[in-house]
């Protein structure tokens, strides 16, 4: 389970969110092997005076991956290579954190998520 928060100005990413998680979503595959059709991404535009970070360009993204522990270190840092690899924006323009979580916290089709069977693994 992983489901994506991105952060970004609407001026600048408005209309753009399909773009933009499609390719998430394809390192997400690549990186993690989740299914083609596990897809949980929220799109948080903001004003331009609610993103307030002048060391950045207006393009700025902030992507929080949240998920499950289980994930190696290794695991996780060719999600986030793989991620700069693809997107085509400024590598400085992006910032990305995994918030990971026991499957406890979560609950998921009315049942705590380490009930849950999935048909994918999260061990990776």
């Amino acid at each position: 389970m992983a489901q994506l928060k991105v952060y970004g100005r609407r001026d600048v990413w408005a209309g753009r969110q399909r773009e933009v998680s499609d390719l998430l979503h394809s390192c997400l595959v690549s990186a993690w092997e989740l299914p083609e059709d596990k897809r949980f991404h929220r799109f948080l535009l903001l004003d331009a005076d609610d993103l307030i970070c002048p060391q950045r360009g207006e393009g700025y993204l902030i992507i929080e991956v949240l998920c499950f522990t289980g994930r190696s270190d290794y695991a996780k840092r060719t999600l986030i290579r793989t991620i700069y690899e693809t997107l085509p924006y400024p590598a400085a323009d992006v910032e990305i954190t995994i918030i990971e979580m026991p499957r406890t916290n979560w609950g998921i089709r009315g049942v705590p998520a380490d009930e849950l069977h999935l048909p994918y693994n999260v061990e990776v």
